[in-house]
């Protein structure tokens, strides 16, 4: 299945059509990506992992999706010239790196999605989730952002192989 998040805040779910953030700067191509630029990447995006806070769920959250425990220490690699860019860390990290226990609590359940990670182009885009969203869905950095039962439902639903479209329209 493939869950639709398109660039006028809409996302589809089960039929029901959700309010999601995307990249404070809009979407972009794919192939225009760039660390930094504040753009979701329009493209088709397997789900590959869900990561957790365990002290938030603590049996888990609910999917048939591959999921992982975070631990207070990991991080993800934003700096293109290192060897791990777009790729986790543990912190502290000699290279810039994002960390992922958050006191905002936005990353309190993240699904890892598969852009620019097989294997990563330099320079082209790290740490593209889908996450929590803030008050207000302010735009992300790139990322796509739900509300807390929202994204709880989309992982309930997801199977392995099912993917986030970045749609421009």
């Amino acid at each position: 299945m493939i869950f639709k998040a398109s660039a006028d805040g809409q996302f589809q779910l089960n039929g029901r059509s959700l309010r999601c953030a995307l990249g404070k700067a809009g979407v972009i191509a794919a192939v225009d990506k760039r660390e930094g630029d504040n753009r979701s990447p329009v493209g088709v995006w397997t789900i590959r992992e869900v990561i957790y806070r365990p002290d938030v769920y603590p049996d888990g959250p609910i999917t048939a999706l591959p999921i992982k425990a975070m631990a207070p220490d990991d991080g993800w690699c934003d700096a293109p010239d290192d060897p791990a860019y777009n790729r986790p860390v543990k912190l502290p990290y000699p290279a810039s790196a994002e960390r992922l226990w958050r006191d905002d609590h936005v990353y309190d359940l993240v699904a890892v999605l598969a852009h620019n990670d097989n294997p990563p182009v330099p320079g082209m885009g790290s740490a593209i989730f889908l996450h929590l969203a803030r008050d207000g869905y302010p735009g992300t950095e790139g990322c796509v952002a739900l509300a807390r039962a929202d994204l709880e439902a989309l992982l309930a639903a997801a199977k392995p192989g099912d993917a986030i479209e970045i749609a421009a329209d």
